[in-house]
C-alpha cells in the first residue's frame, strides 16, 4: 500500500499549464516610464471605477518631480495615507535634494523607500498584474514620472469583525476566542498560542480573479515532510477563478471526492488548531473565512472536543463514550425500529408489541413511510430554524416539531412510538462536536432505513459491513482514516474511545508524525506524586 492516496482522473487537475494560463503569462504588461500612460492603463483596466482614487502630485525640490498616488477607497487607511505618505512626499521632503540632473535618477526610488517613507512594508513593482493585485488588496501605489517601476506601500485597513466568541464549537471550559475573517488576525492568534521559531508559514495566492491569500502553517521537525509536500502539490494544482471560503479549498484537496465522510477537518477555534499543529498536522488558513482547515484528518478526531483536554480524564472518557453511542443511535435507531416492527416481531417483548400494534391500528402507512415522513419533516424544520431570524428560529424549530408531532399522532397519520424514535435520533445527532460528521450521519440514516425496510436486520448488517469497509479504505493525505482503530495501534488507544490522563499520553500519533513522536518526558517522571499524609 503506497503512502499517498492515488488520485483519480476526476480529482485535481494536472500541473501542466493550460493554454489560457500561457496566454496570460505572455501578455503580462510592465510599467512604462511615462506617468500618464501608466495612469491611463490603470483607469482603462479598472473601468474608471469610482472607488479607485488616483491623485497626481509634485514632489522633490520645488516640485520638479511628477508622481501619482493610487489607492482603493474603503480598503486603505485614510489617516495613515494622509499623515505618513502624502505629508512626507509633499511637505517634509519638499526642500530635500531628491532630484538630480540625471533623468531618471537611479537613486530616487531607494531614497524614497529607505529614507522618506515612514511605513512598515514597502516593495518595488514593475508589472501591472502585481500592481492591480496590491491596489485591490488595500495597498497604496506610488508611481513617478520617468520610472518604469513603482512602490507598493502597505496601508491596508478595512472594516472587520475582530476576535469574538465562537458559535459552532462552543465549550463550557476553555478559551472563548475564535478566528475572524482577517487572515493576519488568525495567524497572530496561532502565533500567540505557539511561540516556537519552528512554526513555519508559507503564503500563496489562489484564484485568478479573487487573488485569495492562503497561508499554510506547520511545525518544522514535527510535521511529516511527505504530507507537507503533498499539500503543496495539491494547492499548486488548483486553477480556478475564485476562492471565497475554506470549503472551496477543502473540496479541491480532499482525497475521497464522493464520500459522505469529511477527510479534512475544520475549526474556528485557535486552541484546536494549535493542538493539531502540536500533533504534527498542517493548518490551512484562507483569507475571508473564520474556519481553518487541518490535515490529515482522522475519523476519531471528529468525536473529540477541545474541552476534553481541559476537564478531568474520567469525565472526558464518559462523555466521549456517550458521543460514540449517540453516533450509533443517530445512524441506526430508525432503521432498527423499522426492521423490528416489520420483519422481526419476535425481538420485541410481548407487552410492548401489543402496545405498538394498538398504536398502529389506525395508521395507514407502513413503518418505513412513517419514519420517512417524520425524518423529512424534522430536516425541513431544522433548515428553517437555521435560515430564519435568530430571535424566532430556535423557538420555531421546537414549537414546530412539538405541534406537528402531536397533531400527526392525534390525526392517526403517525404512531407515537415513531415520533419518540425520530426525536431521540434527532437529539443524538446534535451530540457530535463537529457539524460535518453530523451531516454524514443524516445522509446515511436514510440509506439504512431503506435497507431495513427491504431486508430487515440482514440489510442493516450488510450496510454496516459496507460502511466499515468504506471507512477503512479512506485516506487523508496518505494516512488511514480509521487509524488508530484500523490499523490497530495500542498506543493510539490512549486518546480514542477514552482519554487517559495527560501524563500518560507522552507520544504523538505515529502515522501523522514519523520523526519527533515524543511530546513530553517519560511517563514515570511526569506522573504527579501521590498526596503525602500530614
Amino acid at each position: 500500500m503506497g503512502f499517498f492516496y492515488e488520485k483519480k482522473n476526476n480529482q485535481l487537475k494536472s500541473t501542466t499549464p493550460s493554454q489560457s494560463q500561457k496566454k496570460e503569462t505572455n501578455e503580462k504588461q510592465t510599467l512604462k516610464t511615462n506617468l500618464q500612460d501608466n495612469i491611463k492603463t490603470v483607469k482603462d483596466t479598472l473601468g474608471e471605477s469610482t472607488d479607485i482614487v488616483i491623485r497626481e502630485i509634485l514632489i522633490g525640490n520645488e516640485g520638479t518631480i511628477k508622481a501619482g498616488i493610487m489607492y482603493t477607497d474603503g480598503l486603505s487607511d485614510a489617516p495613515s495615507l494622509q499623515h505618513f505618505i502624502m505629508e512626507t512626499l509633499m511637505i517634509e521632503i519638499k526642500d530635500t535634494e531628491v532630484d538630480s540632473e540625471l533623468t531618471p535618477n537611479p537613486k530616487l526610488m531607494n531614497t524614497l523607500k529607505d529614507l522618506a517613507m515612514t511605513v512598515g512594508e514597502i516593495k518595488n513593482v514593475t508589472e501591472f498584474d502585481v500592481l492591480f493585485t496590491s491596489l485591490l488588496s488595500g495597498d497604496v501605489i506610488l508611481l513617478i514620472d520617468g520610472y518604469s517601476e513603482g512602490l507598493v506601500i502597505g496601508n491596508k485597513r478595512w472594516a472587520e469583525r475582530g476576535v469574538t466568541e465562537g458559535t459552532t464549537q462552543t465549550v463550557i471550559r476553555g478559551p472563548r476566542e475564535a478566528f475572524s475573517e482577517n487572515i493576519r488576525i488568525n495567524t497572530a492568534l496561532i502565533r500567540r498560542k505557539i511561540k516556537d521559531p519552528n512554526l513555519w508559514m508559507e503564503s500563496r495566492i489562489i484564484g485568478r480573479r479573487t487573488k485569495t491569500n492562503i497561508a499554510v502553517m506547520y511545525i518544522q521537525g514535527i510535521a511529516n515532510d511527505k504530507v507537507v509536500e503533498e499539500l503543496r502539490l495539491r494547492l499548486d494544482r488548483i486553477d480556478i477563478d475564485g476562492i471565497l471560503e475554506s470549503g472551496n479549498i477543502e473540496e479541491l484537496i480532499q482525497d475521497a471526492q464522493m464520500s459522505t465522510f469529511p477527510t479534512v477537518y475544520n475549526s474556528e477555534r485557535p486552541d484546536v488548531v494549535a493542538a493539531a499543529l502540536l500533533e504534527g498536522r498542517i493548518a490551512i488558513l484562507i483569507d475571508g473565512t473564520p474556519f481553518v482547515l487541518t490535515v490529515p484528518a482522522l475519523f476519531v478526531e471528529f468525536f473529540q472536543s477541545s474541552e476534553d483536554y481541559y476537564q478531568r480524564a474520567d469525565l472526558t472518557s464518559l462523555v466521549r463514550i456517550l458521543r460514540f453511542f449517540s453516533f450509533l443511535i443517530a445512524l441506526l435507531a430508525p432503521a432498527l425500529f423499522i426492521a423490528a416492527t416489520t420483519f422481526h416481531h419476535e425481538m420485541i417483548p410481548t407487552a410492548l408489541l401489543i402496545n405498538l400494534a394498538a398504536q398502529r391500528e389506525g395508521v395507514p402507512f407502513p413503518a418505513f413511510i412513517e419514519a420517512l415522513i417524520m425524518e423529512i419533516t424534522f430536516e425541513v424544520l431544522r433548515e428553517a430554524g437555521l435560515r430564519m431570524p435568530r430571535a424566532i428560529g430556535s423557538a420555531m424549530s421546537i414549537v414546530g416539531a412539538f405541534v406537528i408531532g402531536t397533531a400527526a399522532v392525534e390525526a392517526g397519520m403517525i404512531s407515537a412510538a415513531m415520533v419518540i424514535v425520530v426525536s431521540i435520533t434527532a437529539i443524538a445527532s446534535f451530540v457530535s462536536p463537529t457539524y460535518d460528521m453530523a451531516m454524514s450521519v443524516r445522509i446515511l440514516r436514510f440509506i439504512f432505513m431503506g435497507l431495513a425496510a427491504s431486508f430487515g436486520l440482514f440489510g442493516i448488517t450488510v450496510g454496516l459491513i459496507a460502511l466499515i469497509l468504506h471507512l477503512c479504505s479512506l485516506r487523508s493525505f496518505g494516512i488511514p482514516y480509521m487509524y488508530p482503530i484500523a490499523p490497530f495501534n495500542i498506543a493510539g488507544q490512549k486518546d480514542t474511545f477514552v482519554r487517559l490522563p495527560i501524563w500518560k499520553m507522552f507520544t504523538r500519533t505515529h502515522l501523522i508524525n514519523q520523526e519527533n513522536t515524543k511530546k513530553q518526558q517519560n511517563p514515570a517522571s511526569a506522573k504527579p506524586e501521590p498526596e503525602k499524609k500530614l
